[in-house]
């Protein structure tokens, strides 16, 4: 691989550098997955071999378990599942995906040996499993999902060692990556790629990572000169920079000590109060305001599970009411309110109402995130299609133009999402040009067009957790 080179540090232990400039958008490398499955929440829905949402899947008529789209998606997956097949059979049921994840490596690795491609920069024995530094209780789990493992492990495939096992285990418990449906907007499943866990972590990363047709690219986000180490984002930024460490400490097992965490970068503005005319509210009403957002958080959530979206919209407005005079438009509960309560109002099809929040929400992603974030141009796209249904659509073509923009960055020009974002832009400025030519007719044609063919209801709103910020899967 010419693009990059494995280095070594006392602080980090091996990571990546780059062998020559990028720039945004450039993809550095691509890397199939040494093994993928579907999550075992999603095993009937998802096609076991592409990773497709399909409403009729073709199940498996040995095992019973594995799903596929038709024939040619079965014949596809056949060489990965044939061996998991009579496993499955021989064990009497499907166990959880790590186990069948670490079980196809394994296969894998012994069919092929420890490089299975000329691009692989490292093997599985060289990463690290953070087996020593697990606690007590994850440590539990951990030996539960190794002596299921012996137990489903075939007596006819090849026997290996407890601590050869235990270190697969240990190396997908920090390392898996999630993987996404086709057109990448639910986490469906989850793989290993060997070179993608050379790439560090940094708060404030120089690349991000996406899955393009069953491949992840590490695509940069800005310039990189030659020598530069390359970094992505194992958490979201948005979090605050002690709970940024907090969960890089318990989930991979390091301190983080990037500038933004050292200097606090942003914490200010994440928890801040508003400023009008130069004057400021006191620190003990922006810490009541805060409290009062984070406890509305957790009702919100409780109602949301429960699909009771009217005591969203209730819970949310009264939350609103009380705290927006006093925090700043960057602050992180308050984003989460509005961010939610925007998809609730769009799903029960209040679009003036969802555009309004939609447009706070991404007025305050603008000041904290990277400005070729992934999550802000998602974001943006979501508040330019909420527009458009509003029939607002000045601000809509423009915020889908925003997305469009960072989403050729970080998603690049093949990839479902932006394919679809560049029809919309386009179906955007058309309108937008007719809009200008002559308002009344635009809006009666909007009309008269939407009478015919009814908007249809959006998807139930999911957790903003979900999706595009957790890229980096992690066993709960």
């Amino acid at each position: 691989m010419d693009n990059v080179v494995i280095f070594e540090t006392p602080e980090k232990g091996r990571g990546l550098k780059a062998t020559k400039e990028f720039w945004a958008g450039d993809v550095i490398f691509s890397e199939p997955s040494l093994a993928a499955v579907v999550f075992d929440s999603l095993a009937e829905r998802i096609c076991h071999s592409c990773f497709r949402r399909q409403d009729k899947l073709q199940r498996c008529g040995q095992c019973k378990f594995a799903h596929y789209c038709d024939r040619t998606c079965q014949r596809a997956g056949w060489a990965e599942h044939k061996q998991e097949c009579g496993a499955i059979k021989a064990y009497g049921k499907a166990p959880n995906e790590n186990i069948r994840l670490v079980a196809r490596i394994i296969w894998r690795l012994d069919k092929e040996g420890s490089v299975v491609s000329d691009m692989q920069l490292t093997t599985l024995d060289e990463l690290e499993d953070h087996i020593t530094d697990m606690q007590e209780d994850e440590l539990k789990d951990f030996k539960v999902d190794i002596h299921n493992f012996l137990d489903y492990w075939p007596r006819s495939s090849k026997q290996h060692t407890l601590d050869d096992v235990s270190h697969i285990f240990g190396v997908i418990n920090c390392n898996g990556f999630t993987v996404s449906d086709q057109r990448g907007l639910q986490a469906v499943g989850v793989g290993l790629f060997p070179n993608l866990c050379l790439v560090n972590h940094d708060c404030w990363p120089n690349c991000t990572v996406i899955l393009n047709h069953g491949k992840i690219e590490l695509r940069a986000l800005g310039k990189i000169t030659e020598g530069e180490e390359l970094t992505v984002a194992y958490v979201d930024y948005l979090n605050l920079s002690e709970e940024r460490q907090r969960l890089l400490k318990t989930q991979y097992f390091f301190d983080c000590t990037c500038e933004h965490c050292k200097n606090r970068i942003k914490d200010d503005m994440k928890l801040g109060g508003r400023e009008e005319e130069g004057v400021k509210p006191s620190e003990e009403q922006v810490k009541e305001a805060t409290d009062y957002c984070w406890k509305t958080v957790e009702k919100m959530d409780e109602a949301r599970l429960k699909g009771d979206y009217h005591e969203v919209v209730k819970t949310c407005r009264d939350c609103i009411e009380k705290t927006e005079p006093v925090l700043a438009d960057t602050h992180i509960y308050l984003l989460r309110i509005w961010s939610t309560l925007s998809e609730v109002q769009a799903y029960l099809q209040y679009f003036d109402d969802a555009a309004e929040y939609a447009r706070k929400m991404v007025e305050g992603y603008i000041k904290l995130y990277h400005p070729n974030n992934a999550a802000l141009g998602m974001a943006a796209m979501r508040a330019g299609v909420t527009h458009w249904q509003a029939g607002q659509i000045e601000v809509g073509h423009g915020m889908i133009c925003k997305a469009y923009a960072i989403l050729m960055v970080t998603h690049g020009p093949t990839h479902p999402i932006t394919k679809d974002l560049d029809a919309m832009r386009i179906q955007t400025e058309m309108e937008l040009r007719m809009f200008k030519q002559n308002e009344y007719v635009y809006h009666s044609m909007r009309e008269a067009a939407l009478k015919n063919k009814p908007m249809s209801m959006m998807h139930e709103p999911k957790s903003v957790e979900e999706g595009i910020k957790n890229l980096f899967h992690r066993k709960k």
